[in-house]
């Protein structure tokens, strides 16, 4: 532990002596070789990724594509999550109301409800379902959910807190029988029994894929800028999404997400604390949260989105984890020392 400590006193000075960080605040010199490492790591991706990374505590960011709109496949249940605690909140929503789940909820794609559950006869109450959502990635979770809080009131919650970049449309049910180019209206309340088979879809050629691709891209809904994303992330960190302490109970759940290991998480320190939530459909794969930094060097907002990559799932996966690593390495070893900030509530 000394050693590591000792190292990162040395490469700060360095740092220092060389114009990197001044003052406690990023210089732009910095700031843009951390860019070029970004935008190399993207190459392998083979498709369209937007990033945006800012510290916290110093507010040095970097951006790439940051203001251009990205799918968010299942990333969108973080604002889902923030409008359910929005209605907790305001009395509209109890975390203890109870759900008897019907066989009519277990719905396409992600989770445990589809797979694991014989229905009826299974009764959750909403904080379940916010932990399957968020821990799991439940389709079935975050479409009762959704259903229950509305669509509509989500966006509207991202608009109130002024981000106009993000908006919510669709339930994931709805949103992969889009994808797939269905007839969503006539078999989105279909059970799932008698959906899989009909959304079986022979083995594609590369043009097929990206074509699917490219229409699920040019959807303006369920979409987000990462810029905005990431702006989510800090508002949640300063205790300004809904309040203090459901921000601090979001970002708890966030740090329980199973899924995406190989993404943000991919390449950090095996110990280091990651709150964040994963979204993947086709060609977008995305992972969004913040990263909490040893030595007192603060924490990073990142918010990686994408669109049309035509490279394996699992090389995409390492194009996040490269860049978070970037990001962290940068930023433990050229940010001051953090004050006491929001998240240490």
């Amino acid at each position: 532990m000394r050693q590591r400590m000792s190292l990162r006193i040395a490469f700060m000075a360095i740092a220092l002596t060389a114009g990197v960080a001044t003052a406690g605040a990023q210089a732009p010199q910095g700031l843009e070789r951390l860019r070029k490492q970004i935008e190399q790591a993207i190459t392998p991706a083979q498709g369209d990724v937007g990033v945006a990374i800012k510290h916290l505590e110093t507010g040095a960011e970097v951006g790439v594509r940051a203001e251009e709109p990205f799918p968010l496949a299942s990333a969108y249940k973080l604002p889902i999550l923030a409008e359910v605690y929005a209605q907790v909140r305001s009395g509209r929503v109890r975390f203890e109301e109870r759900y008897e789940l019907k066989p009519s909820d277990q719905h396409l794609g992600s989770g445990d409800i589809s797979v694991n559950f014989d229905l009826p006869g299974v009764t959750m109450n909403v904080r379940n379902l916010a932990n399957l959502m968020m821990m799991v990635s439940d389709n079935s979770a975050t479409d009762i959910l959704l259903t229950r809080v509305g669509a509509a009131n989500v966006t509207a919650h991202m608009r109130a807190l002024g981000l106009n970049g993000i908006r919510v449309d669709r339930t994931t049910q709805e949103l992969l029988l889009d994808y797939g180019g269905q007839d969503t209206e006539r078999l989105k309340n279909l059970l799932l029994q008698e959906l899989r088979p009909l959304v079986r879809r022979p083995p594609e050629d590369e043009a097929a894929r990206l074509a699917r691709d490219t229409r699920y891209a040019n959807d303006p809904r369920d979409q987000a800028t990462p810029r905005d994303m990431t702006r989510l992330l800090e508002l949640l960190w300063r205790g300004q999404v809904v309040d203090a302490d459901a921000s601090k109970a979001i970002l708890e759940l966030m740090k329980r997400c199973r899924t995406g290991a190989a993404r943000l998480k991919g390449l950090l320190p095996r110990d280091a604390v990651v709150a964040h939530k994963t979204g993947s459909v086709g060609g977008t794969i995305d992972d969004v949260g913040i990263v909490y930094l040893p030595y007192d060097a603060g924490h990073v907002a990142i918010s990686v989105l994408s669109k049309r990559t035509r490279a394996d799932s699992e090389d995409v996966e390492r194009v996040i984890a490269e860049i978070a690593r970037y990001a962290y390495d940068y930023f433990v070893f050229t940010a001051p020392a953090a004050s006491a900030g929001p998240s240490s509530r």
